[in-house]
Parts: structure tokens; C-alpha cells; sequence
């Protein structure tokens, strides 16, 4: 009983940690390095995270600037940018490459959000499923007389509060990131 409550739990942590990370790739009014860690260059044929190739800063909140540790793949970066949905423009001087990010359009704000809100959405049903999933498990464990009714009930009320803490947590992101973007 108490495994099944643990691996819920570790998978609903999992679950919300997997939407941080995708609201960190979210394109916000602000500069960040986040917004190309799902950005793949291709290098001597491989496919390669673009943080795996060169460093990537931030020096001021609208400007990245990303210089690679080789020059060769100068071009290859600044092509992957170019096909990324990230709608950027980049510029290379022969060194490093600097990306202005320019302010959002309210439009493009508010389709940013709606991303976000499916985002979080898709993570609490996420969450809703591993309730079910150790529901179900639990259920299974009463069925061959493993726990009794009573602890059936007692585990099914604190997986109901975990997942209600979760989706909690994804709320208060979603409401943080929310702000993130539109705030001008």
C-alpha cells in the first residue's frame, strides 16, 4: 500500500517537473537560455543540443548572445534558429551569434498562454491518471484480501490530496507563467 502511494507520488512530482521544464522553452517577452535547450544543431551528423556545442548567455533581458566552442558550426546554429518555431533572428559577426528578442504583439501573448494553459492541462490529466492508475492498484490489493476496506478508503483519500496538492502546484505555474507573458 505504502509502494503504491510512493510511486504515485514520485510520478506526479515527475509529472510537474516535466511542465516546468516545458514553460521554461516557452517563449516569453524576456530573453533566456531555456528557450534553446530543445533546439538540436546538427554536428558532424548528429543531432546535438544546441548548450551541448556552445555557451549561451544573457546579458541583458533582451539579448542572448551564444558563442560556440567551434566556429565551424557557426552556420548550423544560426540555421537551427532560423527553422525553430522561436521566430527569432539571429546575427553572426564570425564569433558569436546575438539574438534580439524583440516584445510581443499582445496576439502573440495571448497564443502563448493558450499554449501554456494546454500545457498545464495535459499535466494535470497526467496527474488524474496516475490517481486512477493507483486507484486501480489498490483496488486490486482489497480484491486478494492484501488490504482491508478501510485502508482502501484511507489510501483512496491521500492519493485524492496528493493529486489536489499537484494540480495545485501545476495551477500556481501555470498562473506564474501566465504573468511571465503577459506582462509587457
Amino acid at each position: 500500500m505504502e509502494a503504491i502511494l510512493k510511486n504515485a507520488e514520485e510520478r506526479m512530482t515527475k509529472s510537474v517537473a516535466a511542465l516546468e521544464e516545458e514553460f521554461a522553452g516557452l517563449r516569453t517577452g524576456r530573453a533566456s537560455a531555456a528557450m534553446f535547450d530543445k533546439l538540436r544543431v546538427q554536428y558532424f551528423g548528429n543531432p546535438t543540443p544546441i548548450n551541448q556545442v556552445a555557451s549561451i548567455s544573457v546579458p541583458e533581458s533582451r539579448l542572448v548572445v551564444i558563442q560556440p566552442w567551434d566556429k565551424g558550426v557557426l552556420a548550423d546554429i544560426e540555421r537551427a534558429i532560423h527553422s525553430s518555431e522561436l521566430s527569432l533572428n539571429p546575427s553572426n559577426d564570425g564569433k558569436v551569434i546575438r539574438i534580439s528578442i524583440p516584445p510581443l504583439t499582445e496576439e502573440r501573448r495571448k497564443e502563448i498562454v493558450k499554449v501554456a494553459r494546454n500545457m498545464a492541462e495535459q499535466s494535470r490529466v497526467a496527474v488524474r491518471n496516475i490517481r486512477r492508475d493507483a486507484n486501480d492498484e489498490l483496488k486490486k490489493s482489497e480484491k486478494e484480501s492484501e488490504i482491508s476496506e478501510d485502508d482502501l478508503k484511507r489510501s483512496e483519500d491521500r492519493i485524492q490530496k496528493l493529486t489536489d496538492q499537484y494540480v495545485e502546484q501545476i495551477n500556481t505555474l501555470l498562473s506564474a507563467k501566465e504573468n511571465e507573458i503577459l506582462e509587457i
